[in-house]
């Protein structure tokens, strides 16, 4: 099974490495907004110096964040669970569900941090939020593929329609559903029926 989305050690890398470690998983722990740079720095263990030698700013580091997220999150541990887990574009969907249903059962279940930062980023012209949304087209692209491969006319349709269930199944792991995956699963089979789609 493809490594935990969540934390990575520390270890003895370099200063910048210390700090996009330190940030990551307080920015995916608690979103980026409630932490702040000192936090980042005392954790870290490094001079403030070299936080800003290698991020000039917060917002530079969130895109760091934003694009190791998509590294470990996405590439990682989601796509490569998927496909672990089925042989076929339809059983590749639907396990996208199966491996959030181990997710949302941890303790350190986080949320979606590309929607968290886009939440808290309000501004559609600022780089932080147009970097979230592009990191979440990327899933949808990923999605789309998987959609072509099973031959499904309107790939895009159902990506975007997929990417809903996986959205909204997150937010209501969120809430305290603990069935949330399996819901979703079960209307992700609907909609692959519909297509005629083998699951």
């Amino acid at each position: 099974m493809a490594a935990s989305p969540q934390r990575t050690p520390l270890g003895r890398g370099s200063g910048r490495e210390r700090i996009l470690a330190t940030a990551y998983d307080l920015f995916s722990r608690h979103g980026t907004r409630a932490v702040g740079v000192d936090r980042i720095i005392a954790e870290s263990g490094v001079a403030k110096m070299t936080l800003y030698r290698n991020f000039a700013s917060k917002d530079d580091l969130i895109l760091a964040f934003l694009e190791r997220r998509e590294e470990r999150w996405t590439r990682a541990w989601l796509q490569a669970e998927v496909w672990e887990r089925a042989a076929t574009p339809g059983a590749r969907m639907l396990a996208i569900f199966d491996t959030f249903g181990e997710w949302f059962a941890r303790e350190d279940f986080e949320g979606c941090s590309f929607i968290n930062v886009m939440l808290e980023v309000t501004d559609t012209g600022h780089p932080v939020h147009a970097a979230s949304v592009l990191h979440l087209a990327n899933i949808r692209d990923f999605l789309r593929e998987l959609a072509l491969e099973a031959g499904i006319d309107d790939a895009d349709g159902v990506a975007r329609q997929w990417h809903i269930l996986m959205k909204g199944s997150i937010v209501a792991a969120a809430e305290g559903d603990v069935h949330a995956a399996a819901r979703a699963r079960e209307l992700g089979e609907l909609l692959l029926d519909r297509y005629g789609v083998a699951a």
